[in-house]
């Protein structure tokens, strides 16, 4: 086990092993297709345990040193996210959506409430606070273990106070000084995502002159900062920020050599879901782009590439998909990639 878990606070952990009272006032009920999860307010004195989506027992800090691959699922609750935006703005079909996610597979459902697509516009901590706290809530009293995909500290104080297991953070801490005080005091994970600029400003900043070597500095200056202000090593996760001040070339270099970012010594996630590189891959024969709904096969594919390159999770849209081809990749003895050339054209998205 890692470390403690004493700031998660046990609204974190699985349920489904409890006993369920007929008439308890805060008994909640949420259906989504077929799949039925019955929350009510946890019980402070339950020991940190979860039920993990593959059926491990232990802390949800555990996916920090899990060997089987980890798979974060994406739950956006904005209007203008590049894949999902408006889908799940509406708290019942959010919690719906999380309740799926987890039942496909997820480790961690990642909730985000500000879109971080390029030229995204951004909305205050208020407002983006008011879209992911309700549904946090509802998913950890269901015993669903949750990331919260924020830049800003005041978030995700908010959202950890209320069970959130996880700090995913796209800015790797740069947009909000204050963010590694409230990960060290919370003593969470964090995932320190490589980042240039806001999503206005990303498209201007993708000069490299190697970008896996520059993509390996900059993360690697900050897990040292993040380190220097008090944050625990095992508590770090970095991720190269596909598509994020980075073109369609870069992101195929960096998936390529990915195994010189796992060199740096920390779990790599890796977020390549439906992002717009794979749409111009996968062009029809007008030189159209594919659209994000045609993007699942190519998602699948470079998810399990990059785990065989030695990645620690991916985070994807569609996770069960994701999950039964990371089953078979295990069923095959979890084959190992060498690192390889690059090659290929276009952009990047959230």
């Amino acid at each position: 086990m890692l470390g403690n878990s004493k700031a998660y606070g046990p609204a974190t952990f699985a349920t489904s092993r409890e006993e369920w009272t007929p008439n308890d006032p805060d008994d909640r009920s949420y259906t989504c297709s077929n799949v039925h999860v019955r929350a009510r307010a946890p019980v402070l004195a339950r020991p940190p345990e979860a039920l993990l989506a593959n059926g491990t027992v232990g802390s949800v800090t555990d996916l920090v040193r899990a060997e089987t691959p980890v798979v974060m699922g994406v739950l956006n609750v904005t209007p203008d996210s590049f894949s999902d935006g408006g889908r799940y703005a509406d708290l019942d079909a959010a919690v719906a959506h999380g309740v799926r996610l987890r039942a496909d597979g997820a480790d961690l459902v990642d909730v985000g409430g500000e879109s971080t697509r390029p030229g995204a516009d951004r909305v205050d901590a208020e407002t983006e606070t008011a879209r992911v706290l309700p549904v946090v809530r509802e998913l950890t009293a269901a015993g669903i273990p949750v990331s919260i995909d924020t830049s800003r500290a005041r978030v995700a104080e908010a959202v950890l106070a209320a069970g959130a297991a996880v700090v995913n953070d796209v800015s790797g801490g740069l947009a909000d000084p204050d963010m590694a005080r409230v990960v060290r005091d919370a003593g969470c994970p964090w995932v320190l995502m490589h980042w240039r600029g806001h999503s206005r400003e990303m498209r201007d900043l993708a000069h490299y002159t190697d970008v896996v070597a520059d993509v390996r500095a900059e993360l690697g200056a900050r897990v040292d900062a993040a380190l220097a202000a008090g944050v625990a090593a095992d508590r770090i996760i970095v991720d190269p920020g596909l598509g994020f001040a980075k073109t369609a070339a870069h992101n195929w270099e960096l998936s390529a050599r990915l195994p010189e970012l796992v060199d740096l010594g920390f779990p790599v996630l890796f977020g390549a879901s439906r992002k717009s590189y794979l749409g111009r891959l996968l062009t029809d024969p007008t030189g159209a782009p594919r659209p994000t709904a045609g993007r699942e096969a190519a998602t699948i594919a470079t998810s399990v590439l990059a785990v065989a390159a030695g990645a620690w999770g991916v985070r994807v849209h569609d996770v069960r998909d994701t999950a039964d081809a990371l089953a078979v990749w295990r069923a095959t003895g979890r084959p190992r990639l060498a690192t390889a050339g690059a090659g290929a054209t276009g952009g990047g998205d959230r």
